[in-house]
C-alpha cells in the first residue's frame, strides 16, 4: 500500500503542479498595471475603461483622437486586447484615427474564463464601443481568427454603424472548419473543462460551437456592403487560407480585397502588422 501511494504522488504531484502554473500562466492578457506600463514607455496618451453588458465587465483600452474615426481591433481566441496593443503606439495610426482594442467577453479582464459562446451576443457585447465613439462615422473593425466571424456578425447585425472590415487569418468558411469535434466535445463538459487553463476553456467553448454559427450566416453575406480586406497567409497552420477566397465569393455586394503572402502564417499582427495598417488606412482615405 506505502508503495502504490509512493507511486501515486511520483506521478501526481508534477502533473498537478504543471496543472497549476498552466493555470496562473497561461492567461494570454497584460494586466491592466502591464497595460498603463506600456502606454507610458511609449510615450503615448491611452487608457483603459470597463462597461457592464449582461454580467460580463467588458474591458479595453484606446489611444489616438476621440474626433477621428473609430478602429476598433478585435481579438482571436485564446486572446485578449493584448493582441493588438502594439497598434495603439502605431504614430501614423494615432494620428488618424481613434484605435480602440477589446477584450472579448470570457477573454482579458472581460470576466476571464466564462465564455459567451453566441456570436450575436458577442456582437451586441461590442456594440456599445461603436454607439460611444462612432462621431456619426461608420466605424472600422479588424478582427484576427475568430475576431473574424465576430466583426463579421456586427457587419450583418450593424450595417449602419460599420463602414468597413478587415479580416486578418479569420475562420469563416464552416466548410473548412477542421475535424475537431472528438476531442472538443469532451473537453467542453464540466466533467474535463476544468483540466484546462481558464483561456483555453474559454477558447475551446466557443470555438466547439463556431462551426453550425457560421452555417447560419452563409445566407447573410452578401447583406454586407462595406468594404473589405482580406489578409492571409499561406502558410496558415490553424486557418485555412481558403477563407480568403470564400470571402470574395460570398460578398457579392461590395469590394473584397485579398492580400495575401506565401510565407506567412497564423500570427499576422506580430509577424506582419504593417499589412494591417496599410489596411486601415486604406480604407480611412478611401472615406475622407
Amino acid at each position: 500500500m506505502k508503495l502504490k501511494r509512493l507511486r501515486f504522488l511520483f506521478f501526481a504531484v508534477p502533473y498537478f503542479t504543471v496543472l497549476i502554473l498552466m493555470h496562473s500562466c497561461m492567461t494570454f492578457r497584460m494586466t491592466p498595471k502591464e497595460i498603463d506600463t506600456f502606454f507610458e514607455a511609449k510615450h503615448i496618451e491611452g487608457s483603459q475603461h470597463q462597461y457592464q453588458f449582461d454580467g460580463y465587465d467588458i474591458h479595453y483600452a484606446r489611444s489616438g483622437d476621440e474626433h477621428k474615426p473609430l478602429v476598433l481591433f478585435v481579438h482571436g481566441s485564446p486572446g485578449s486586447l493584448s493582441a493588438f496593443i502594439d497598434f495603439l503606439a502605431d504614430t501614423v495610426l494615432v494620428d488618424q484615427a481613434l484605435l480602440i482594442t477589446t477584450d472579448r467577453p470570457g477573454f482579458g479582464y472581460s470576466r476571464f474564463g466564462i465564455a459567451e459562446t453566441s456570436l450575436e451576443r458577442q456582437a451586441a457585447a461590442l456594440k456599445p464601443i461603436l454607439e460611444k465613439y462612432k462621431n456619426n462615422r461608420p466605424v472600422i473593425l479588424v478582427g484576427h481568427s475568430l475576431g473574424g466571424p465576430v466583426i463579421a456578425q456586427m457587419a450583418m447585425d450593424y450595417p449602419d454603424l460599420v463602414g468597413g472590415l478587415v479580416f486578418v487569418a479569420a475562420s469563416i468558411d464552416p466548410s473548412l472548419e477542421p475535424d475537431e469535434l472528438w476531442f472538443r466535445a469532451p473537453l467542453a463538459t464540466p466533467f474535463l473543462s476544468w483540466l484546462l487553463p481558464r483561456s483555453f476553456r474559454a477558447s475551446n467553448e466557443e470555438i466547439y460551437q463556431l462551426e453550425p454559427q457560421l452555417e447560419n450566416m452563409l445566407p447573410r453575406w452578401k447583406n454586407v456592403t462595406c468594404p473589405v480586406i482580406f489578409i492571409q497567409g499561406m502558410r496558415d497552420n490553424l486557418v485555412d487560407p481558403g477563407n480568403a477566397e470564400f470571402a470574395k465569393r460570398m460578398m457579392t455586394n461590395t469590394s473584397v480585397e485579398l492580400v495575401t503572402k506565401d510565407n506567412m502564417n497564423h500570427f499576422v499582427p506580430w509577424s506582419d502588422p504593417e499589412l494591417i495598417r496599410n489596411a486601415v488606412l486604406k480604407i480611412l482615405q478611401a472615406k475622407d
